[in-house]
């Protein structure tokens, strides 16, 4: 097919705000985890499907399979969907106090 460019798996995106590895990001509604350190205003390649350990909001609880949102100002993951973006669901459950979340992310946000 001719017109194919890549799986998508893994994007160029240019970020505002630096980025390192490992760390992920919300560029509009793609959202990704950098493969390498990425200077603010330049382009990295970020990981966009698979299953990730993120920060997470430590007071927050969820079950295996809850649907898990980016809080921006924050840069951490949450159960809380007003004012952030759906990103994934809960690999494993999250106790309240565990600041790290095991997600599989969205390959497409909503």
């Amino acid at each position: 097919m001719k017109n194919f460019i890549q799986k998508g798996v893994t994007l160029t995106l240019l970020v505002a705000a630096a980025a390192q590895a490992g760390e992920a990001v919300l560029v509009g509604k793609i959202f990704g985890v950098a493969l390498s350190d990425v200077a603010a205003g330049k382009s990295g390649e970020f990981v966009t499907e698979g299953v990730f350990e993120l920060p997470a909001l430590a007071g927050d609880v969820a079950a295996q399979g809850a649907v898990l949102y980016w809080d921006t100002a924050n840069e951490r993951l949450t159960t809380t969907d007003v004012g952030n973006t759906r990103v994934g669901v809960a690999v494993e459950a999250k106790a309240g106090g565990a600041a790290i979340a095991v997600i599989k992310l969205d390959a497409v946000i909503s």
